[in-house]
């Protein structure tokens, strides 16, 4: 689904707008090798502050299920770099699972991560998403055992997801041992690439991550916050996901 070493911005979808979102979808894409574009919903428990205030403005500011179609479908005129989407599951249980998952896909999306879904509830879900060809990625966490982190990896068909800290997403200053020992342990156990997210603001840490064995890392709270603070977002944001990427120096 991605190259080694790639970095994978995530993004909130409407925030602050579906128009500003492709604009920024666009001035990432050449720095990225997955996109990550999260669904805006009113509970977004596993995200830190930064991330759930994104999401609040999102849906303050009139964001519907129909807007994130509206806003895939727009954004494969322009580029097929391949994109997940990140959702609770509640959006997709209200819509019904085939109805989402099949809109989803014909709309340019080619993976999926429910937060909040379990691998051992999971069953229909990956049924559906078998059929309608688009890839699933799971969480694991630093405490997940062997034999569940292989369950996790025989469930995704797209990569899967190393949470790298205990808590909620958010930039941090370090990152703690046990999230390169945790690298190393899931490149041991699963035979998919792994990502490794939460925590990750600066290009040394992606550096780290990669190094202590990460095929992709994940970069979420950094690149909202730019978004949120800049007069200048497109252009702020660009150069924030080049220098991520270790590409800076085209600029």
């Amino acid at each position: 689904m991605f190259e080694r070493d790639s970095l994978i911005p995530y993004l909130t979808a409407g925030d602050p707008s579906v128009e500003k979102t492709l604009e920024f979808l666009l001035a990432i894409e050449e720095f990225s090798g997955v996109i990550e574009l999260g669904i805006p919903f009113s509970d977004p428990i596993a995200d830190g502050k930064t991330i759930q205030e994104s999401h609040y403005r999102a849906l303050k500011n009139g964001f519907k299920l129909g807007s994130l179609f509206q806003l895939l479908r727009e954004f494969r005129r322009h580029s097929s770099i391949p994109l997940i989407l990140m959702t609770y599951y509640n959006p997709v249980f209200r819509t019904g699972v085939r109805k989402f998952l099949g809109e989803a896909k014909a709309c340019g999306a080619d993976g999926i991560l429910v937060v909040d879904l379990p691998v051992s509830h999971a069953g229909e879900f990956l049924d559906i998403a078998r059929e309608e060809g688009i890839k699933t990625v799971f969480l694991a966490a630093p405490n997940t055992p062997d034999e569940r982190l292989r369950e996790i990896d025989k469930a995704s068909t797209g990569f899967v997801y190393l949470i790298s800290l205990y808590g909620t997403t958010g930039a941090r200053e370090r990152l703690p041992e046990t999230a390169f020992e945790f690298v190393r342990r899931a490149k041991r156990v699963c035979n998919n690439k792994v990502a490794v997210g939460f925590g990750v603001s600066r290009r040394e840490q992606v550096e780290e991550l990669l190094n202590a064995g990460a095929d992709g890392v994940v970069v979420g709270s950094a690149l909202i916050e730019v978004i949120s603070r800049s007069d200048n977002p497109v252009e702020e944001l660009r150069k924030k996901v080049a220098e991520l990427s270790g590409y800076s120096k085209v600029l």
